[in-house]
């Protein structure tokens, strides 16, 4: 409890942001295991506010006067800490009714209560407790959930209930969540102070959890909104390049993805592969959900794969990447859609399934190319270099398809559906040429059959 204080003396007298936001941590943190369970000691429900006044502003240790508007919210905010800190040793001691949404309910009121704190005199240097307390939030907002969903279950049981009630309300507390986060946003954005005192230091911090809310509701057009606003202050913040590299590298990133889903993969290639040149070489984790959006990226913005140096540290990525990769590589459409099926869980997931999809014309493109380059040369004319033959039946296009798909010898492939195949990746600039239909024939470029391919 002492040390609980101390730090917000401490944090009071240098100006430390991140020392007060760890103040309002409700869980133990190293290396005082016992600080939250002497600080919920501290006093009962009757008394905690006068208990909460002392130690913060009337105990001899204390030398931080701040003006009355400013005290009281101070105090207010470490009396609902207290409260929280109250409900989780209840759920570990397993005491009668304790439960995360109550932890949640009183972390919310901590949140909102410090919010409302900007508005009684908190300065600027005070905006990382946003993100912290936004943080905790969020997981016990989380937690609160599963627990409602899991309590649900038990109670409906397996019958028609389950059909009416079985969605209701499945992220009611996140959803709240996301409701105070967007508060601290605009908290952040909407200070008109000198940007050396501005709360839009921590603009980025909350953007960046807004999205990872978002993200976790599905919601991903909210986000959308964020940029929106971010945009129409573009003026008014401070460069993205003065802000902690961890903040601008989890901004791009979810720009990154944004732009993926919304199917701008050359937007979303250069947000990610700036997130990538960023990020810490040993954040293992973060640099993996960066390559698991930007392999596709590259997929359809240069039609390259990525290589077995690339996927080495990240044996998931391996697992769910090479078998694909190496079908595109071979042109083996039946592998393909093997690899697809068996990581279709994962990739939908992840919201890659359409986008590796469309990797498929890549495939068809390379099992083409081989049927272009088995064709040999043409006679060489008057000392000329011979070339490679640019007539390509499109017979000998339907028949790679049938290999390359694995059908039965018996079975017939439509050779409108070949010459669609055919037209798609010429309009998709995958292939140069025409299809003379009258002659069953594809004429081939001379001079880069294939785009990028080296044919």
């Amino acid at each position: 409890m002492a040390l609980l204080f101390a730090d917000f003396h401490e944090a009071q007298r240098v100006g430390s942001g991140h020392l007060l936001a760890s103040c309002l941590i409700p869980v133990e943190t190293f290396p005082d295991s016992r600080r939250l369970r002497s600080f919920a000691q501290l006093s009962n429900y009757s008394t905690v506010s006068a208990d909460v006044r002392y130690h913060l502003f009337q105990s001899p240790e204390s030398s931080y006067r701040p003006p009355k508007n400013e005290a009281n919210a101070w105090i207010d905010i470490f009396v609902a800490l207290w409260t929280t800190v109250k409900e989780l040793y209840a759920i570990e001691d397993s005491l009668h009714q304790a439960g995360w949404s109550r932890v949640f309910d009183a972390y919310k009121e901590l949140t909102n209560l410090l919010i409302r704190g900007y508005s009684n005199g908190f300065q600027a240097w005070t905006v990382p407790c946003l993100y912290t307390t936004g943080k905790y939030l969020r997981a016990f907002a989380i937690k609160a959930d599963v627990e409602t969903r899991s309590q649900n279950e038990d109670s409906f049981g397996n019958g028609f209930s389950d059909d009416i009630m079985g969605n209701f309300g499945k992220n009611e507390k996140l959803e709240q969540a996301a409701w105070v986060i967007n508060r601290m946003f605009t908290t952040c954005l909407s200070d008109r102070s000198e940007i050396t005192q501005s709360r839009k230091w921590g603009i980025y911090s909350t953007t960046n959890l807004l999205f990872k809310t978002y993200f976790r509701l599905n919601s991903i057009g909210l986000s959308k909104n964020v940029l929106r606003a971010l945009q129409a202050s573009g003026d008014d913040i401070p460069p993205l390049k003065l802000f902690p590299k961890s903040h601008v590298v989890t901004f791009k990133y979810y720009r990154g993805v944004i732009a993926f889903l919304e199917e701008s993969y050359t937007e979303a290639e250069e947000y990610l592969t700036e997130a990538w040149r960023l990020c810490h070489r040993d954040a293992q984790n973060n640099r993996e959900l960066i390559l698991s959006y930007l392999i596709p990226c590259h997929l359809l913005t240069t039609h390259t794969l990525p290589t077995t140096h690339l996927l080495a540290p990240y044996p998931r990525l391996e697992a769910l990447f090479r078998p694909l990769c190496s079908c595109i590589k071979r042109g083996d459409l039946s592998g393909f859609d093997a690899a697809m099926s068996a990581g279709e869980h994962e990739f939908v997931k992840r919201r890659i399934y359409l986008t590796l999809e469309r990797g498929r014309d890549i495939a068809l493109r390379n099992l083409f190319r081989l049927v272009f380059l088995a064709g040999g040369f043409e006679e060489a004319k008057d000392g000329q270099a011979p070339i490679r033959r640019t007539r390509v039946p499109v017979a000998e296009f339907a028949a790679a398809i049938r290999l390359g798909s694995k059908i039965d010898g018996a079975a017939r492939v439509d050779i409108d559906e070949v010459e669609c195949f055919l037209a798609n990746l010429i309009y998709k600039n995958l292939m140069k040429g025409y299809i003379a239909r009258d002659r069953g024939v594809v004429v081939l470029s001379k001079g880069g059959a294939f785009p990028g391919t080296g044919v």
